[in-house]
């Protein structure tokens, strides 16, 4: 074993850093969080949180966050191109991507893009493990990712400026501010990451010998939003949350002789809502409008392209009840009508309508249970019945036991019902049971997370050729996914020097329940681990990233995966105490320049670079 792997997986089985956990302790302020019930009806499963400190360690696309810093596995089509996700060995539609409480997963495909959203555009970012359909509906089987924008009702004044440049001429600008006093509050926000993206492919030639390079790799992601609060009294509060985005990027070809392509797509989000608490009964009322659509130009040298487009107006009511001290009851109502256009799926409405109750018991300080029922109700699907059932018990300050037990499900989305030609509008949901167990152990500064599950997926949704050379859409497939999680952290100061470290690793089984064979694109093994130090003005970091082998097709021949690669960066900041924080940072990614893939036939870049400037005032 080389003495970088050695060095890695020595970090590795020492600790974990979560960074998040290493802010001062500063007086507690008012701050709202944007989804209650994250916190509220999640006590029986695993949150792994990512704050402000963890989100600036890394590259500005979610895609890098997420990979060095969670269990997720990521798929990318190269470097900020397209980039999807398989979370507990399911498929890329079965996590639920949630904004300020609302289900944003992609109504014409049923996935996100994680290389679409920048991470520093939000105040922190969650990842829950596990089922969450009662809570977030559709999609929510493998897990959920929360993007979270939080607004503080306390006096303050701040500005937050990052400029980023790097290797194959990559520039980032994040700008966010916050004003606020005890009854406003305010964040304004811009994001733009764009590159040409024109790097070498390590130790690949073309048929004259000639270095290749990637090609048509150029991106541009802009972001802009805005948020405001406003509190009436102590009881009463008003919110609007608003965000807008376009992605223009082209697509890497695959070898030069190829058509050079484009791929242009943005979202618009609007979230008004109302808080109000009137003793034991309490309502959050939600209501919001979001626009998406694409463009893809077939040939970047013409005019022409397709599209798509759609529209979602939602509607929520969270009805609160405090039945008793130790027993809160949640009934939630919420209506979604979406009307979806394009040159793939023609012009379809879909109406969906869905009824939710939620009980949370707390018995004792140490005894939480929790349990949720859904079912929804439209035309185009019969919805099964879907729960969620939970317990926490703290046995001691060392030891906590967390059990859980659900049903979700994913609904066939636009291109599945209507796309011309291929789209089958007799298709069922997905649906799947599930059941984990949570161990989790604190020793002064250590917390260890070990999760243990099992899931069985039903009518699996696959695009499948006919006799008649036509892909189309059928539930195809049975598959049982089961595997263990761990996550490690640990911190400790001593004098002036601050440690921290944080590790995550996920063993992942899933299979074909009649072929036995492993899903394509779901590795056996992925682990991660980051340490940092910081002494008065100064700080370091290193992060390393380790995934398995993958299939690539689904007879699972030996021949067609996609290699295991380990990747490791390392980056260092000098905090010069101009303004609030002034910092000047350099980061060297890919540190051993290894050459890897995530997806066949798309190289990722070899060792590169970037710095920043962090501005606070």
């Amino acid at each position: 074993m080389t003495l970088n792997k050695r060095f890695a997986f020595f970090l590795l089985l020492l600790c974990q850093i979560i960074s998040a956990q290493n802010d001062s302790i500063n007086k507690l302020k008012e701050v709202v969080v944007s989804d209650a019930n994250l916190k509220k009806y999640s006590n029986s499963q695993s949150v792994l949180k990512l704050n402000d400190s963890v989100i600036n360690k890394n590259e500005a696309l979610l895609t890098d966050l997420l990979n060095f810093n969670s269990t997720i596995y990521f798929k990318e089509y190269g470097r900020g191109m397209l980039s999807t996700v398989a979370f507990r060995g399911t498929t890329a539609s079965q996590t639920a991507v949630i904004w300020n409480g609302i289900n944003i997963n992609s109504q014409m495909n049923g996935s996100t893009d994680f290389n679409t959203i920048s991470g520093s555009d939000y105040n922190s970012i969650s990842v829950k493990a596990g089922g969450g359909s009662v809570l977030y509906g559709s999609g929510a089987v493998g897990g959920t990712v929360h993007l979270n924008n939080d607004l503080g009702f306390y006096k303050r004044f701040e500005n937050n400026l990052k400029l980023d440049y790097g290797s194959f001429n990559t520039i980032g600008i994040n700008y966010k501010t916050n004003i606020s006093n005890e009854k406003w509050s305010a964040q304004i926000g811009f994001s733009k990451n764009s590159s040409t993206n024109d790097y070498k492919y390590l130790n690949q030639y073309n048929w004259k010998g000639e270095q290749r390079w990637n090609q048509n790799g150029q991106y541009d992601v802009i972001t802009m939003s805005a948020n405001v609060g406003y509190k009436f009294n102590a009881k009463n509060s008003l919110k609007l949350y608003s965000q807008t985005s376009n992605t223009d990027r082209n697509t890497s070809l695959l070898s030069e002789s190829e058509t050079k392509t484009r791929y242009v797509n943005g979202f618009n989000r609007n979230l008004l809502e109302y808080d109000g608490d009137f003793g034991k009964f309490t309502t959050n009322l939600k209501a919001a409008y979001i626009f998406e659509n694409y463009q893809y130009y077939p040939n970047n040298a013409i005019n022409f392209f397709t599209y798509g487009k759609t529209e979602s107006m939602i509607t929520k009511a969270d009805l609160g009840y405090q039945l008793s001290k130790s027993t809160q009851v949640n009934a939630i109502l919420d209506y979604n009508r979406t009307k979806g256009y394009g040159s793939g799926f023609g012009d379809h409405i879909r109406e969906i309508s869905s009824a939710a109750l939620l009980v949370k018991q707390d018995l004792s300080a140490d005894w939480k249970n929790e349990f949720g029922i859904r079912k929804e109700f439209t035309d185009n699907y019969e919805s099964p019945v879907l729960f969620s059932l939970g317990s926490s018990y703290q046995f001691s300050k060392l030891y906590n036991l967390k059990l859980n037990l659900s049903r979700n499900f994913r609904i066939p989305t636009f291109n599945d019902l209507y796309w011309e030609e291929g789209g089958n509008p007799d298709l069922k949901p997905e649906s799947s049971y599930q059941a984990e167990i949570g161990n989790v152990f604190t020793f002064k500064n250590i917390s260890l997370t070990q999760t243990f599950y099992y899931m069985k997926i039903k009518d699996l949704l696959q695009w499948v050729p006919g006799n008649n050379g036509i892909w189309s859409p059928k539930n195809t497939d049975n598959v049982n996914s089961y595997g263990a999680e761990t996550l490690l952290s640990w911190k400790k100061h001593f004098g002036k020097n601050y440690f921290a470290a944080n590790a995550t690793y996920a063993y992942t089984i899933s299979k074909d329940e009649e072929t036995e064979k492993q899903l394509f694109f779901v590795p056996f093994h992925k682990a991660t681990a980051s340490v940092s130090y910081s002494r008065n003005n100064i700080s370091a970091y290193y992060q390393f990233m380790y995934n398995g082998f993958v299939y690539t097709t689904g007879d699972n021949n030996p021949k067609d995966i996609v290699n295991d690669y380990n990747v490791s960066n390392i980056g260092i900041d000098y905090d010069f105490k101009f303004l609030d924080s002034f910092k000047l940072g350099f980061q060297v990614l890919n540190l051993f320049n290894k050459a890897y893939e995530s997806l066949e036939y798309r190289p990722m870049p070899g060792r590169n670079f970037n710095m920043y400037l962090t501005l606070k005032f």
